[in-house]
């Protein structure tokens, strides 16, 4: 109302309002994606408060070069382009375990002397160091002290190397944790494969990384921000960690909340019967979905970023579209002869665990699912990623329907009851808005029947309470063509048969 209603003399008021005339479309829930893992160790004393990051170089100024945050977000924001883009990205910062935590701790030996020059690389979490030259007549402490030059030589290096007497180098994580055992030590070729010449290098694979972080007070921290997916950096044999992000993930799906996440974790191991272990086990949780990379030399916090990556980006444009066939371009495969077949693949996605495929020698995500599958639950209702995402743009768009100053508070009458109140709103009026954003839910192809679902829409004044509105529909999820089962007949063609004259 431009001028009170008390108001005596003449005047002209115009108030200006923004009308919304879409006529009820839906939008699309902006992805918003969440770090949770630790700096670098000798980055202690960074803050742990939730911080926004825009490129992997803040990052790396703010929790070190190589730790698993900025590994994270080389990842989600990779120098070669393609990253996330405008989806927002914040770090919810873990610290290392300062009485219990240890870092681990890897070895490589040089060994044999050689008489033609080579140049090799060493790869950590496949990331290349710089390379070095074996020279004609180099001894083994010279080899080492190029060891360690080349590999302190690139910043994000998740380890550092260190002379050891001038018979070989150890490579120490650059934080404390048992995450940190997870990284993969090796020296290549030119060709990106393990030498085979005259100088050979013994790999030792790093171990004693002890005491993961405890997760609760990032988890806390979440507050009332509407972070869709979470990249865990702490490995996938971390359990506390899992129970964690499940609590603080069911707590979300409260009716008061309604912020549910996905929390994303990688798994590297070839053996799909080993990698399903931790998933099978988990039955009822629908928050926590481990993304695998069968054979991988990256880190599972990597593996897990690349792909987030690419799901993300899917999410936030087209979001009822599955994930299937997207190219992590990032990610180093496995070798060919490791990775899962269809019945490992189906045996994965039932356990719980999602899988990728290699096309073209490239890392494909394939099914994207959580560790969702109880028994008895056929087909389980919070399986895939994707129809947690639909889920996720419903919930948000009824909220951007009812939870504004329009429906807050105002006046609440019966159907048949005349009124000149503009404030006031009826039980049809509220379904009418259901309906609508049913409609336009159908034609984004988030819902199928929206017919059927506006069909079920029922709207009430509580019985008991009269300032109380009582809403319900039900929808149907839309599919994804992620199996085409097709039947081809053939035959042979034996000539036409003559006619008779």
């Amino acid at each position: 109302m431009p001028v009170d209603a008390t108001a005596v003399a003449r005047v002209v008021g115009i108030d200006t309002h923004f009308k919304d005339l879409r006529g009820g479309a839906v939008q699309f829930l902006p992805q918003h994606i969440a770090i949770l893992a630790q700096g670098a160790s000798a980055s202690a004393g960074y803050s742990l408060e939730p911080v926004r990051i825009t490129s992997a170089a803040d990052a790396a100024a703010d929790f070190g070069f190589g730790s698993p945050i900025h590994l994270i977000a080389l990842e989600l924001f990779p120098p070669t382009g393609g990253g996330v883009g405008s989806i927002p990205v914040t770090v919810f910062p873990l610290e290392d375990d300062y009485d219990a935590g240890l870092p681990s701790v890897g070895q490589i030996t040089p060994v044999g002397v050689a008489t033609v020059a080579v140049t090799y690389w060493v790869r950590i979490a496949g990331i290349l160091s710089a390379p070095f030259t074996i020279a004609v007549g180099d001894t083994t402490a010279v080899i080492v002290g190029k060891l360690v030059t080349a590999i302190n030589g690139i910043l994000q290096m998740p380890g550092i190397a260190a002379n050891v007497a001038s018979t070989h180098i150890t490579v120490t994580s650059k934080w404390a944790g048992a995450s940190a055992n997870d990284i993969h030590l090796e020296v290549v070729d030119s060709n990106g494969r393990t030498p085979n010449g005259e100088v050979t290098f013994t790999v030792v694979q790093p171990t004693g990384g002890a005491a993961d972080p405890d997760v609760a007070t990032a988890l806390e921290n979440l507050g009332s921000t509407w972070i869709t997916m979470i990249v865990n950096g702490l490995g996938p044999n971390n359990t506390p960690a899992f129970n964690a992000l499940a609590a603080a993930g069911e707590g979300r799906w409260d009716q008061l909340v309604r912020r549910p996440f996905i929390a994303f974790t990688g798994q590297g191991i070839a053996s799909v019967n080993t990698a399903v272990t931790i998933p099978s086990a988990r039955k009822t949780d629908r928050v926590n979905c481990q993304l695998v990379s069968p054979g991988s030399v990256h880190l599972p916090l990597q593996i897990a970023a690349a792909q987030v990556r690419e799901i993300a980006k899917v999410a936030n444009n087209n979001p009822p579209t599955d994930y299937g066939s997207r190219r992590v371009t990032t990610l180093l495969p496995g070798l060919d002869g490791i990775q899962w077949d269809w019945a490992e693949r189906d045996l994965a996605v039932k356990a719980g665990s999602s899988t990728i495929e290699l096309k073209n020698g490239l890392v494909c995500v394939s099914d994207a699912v959580t560790m969702y599958h109880p028994d008895g639950e056929i087909p389980p209702a919070y399986r895939y990623v994707v129809d947690i995402v639909k889920l996720m743009n419903i919930i948000f768009n009824i909220d951007l329907e009812f939870n504004t100053p329009a429906w807050d508070g105002a006046p609440l009458i019966p159907d048949d009851q005349p009124t000149v109140n503009p404030n006031a709103r009826k039980p049809s009026g509220a379904k009418a808005a259901v309906n609508r954003i049913l409609d336009s839910l159908g034609l984004e192809a988030i819902i199928s029947d929206p017919a059927g679902a506006k069909a079920s829409t029922v709207a009430n004044i509580n019985s008991s309470n009269p300032k109380r509105l009582d809403l319900s529909t039900t929808v149907k999820l839309s599919g994804n063509a992620n199996i085409i089962s097709i039947d081809l007949n053939f035959g042979f063609f034996f000539g036409t048969p003559a006619l008779v004259a």
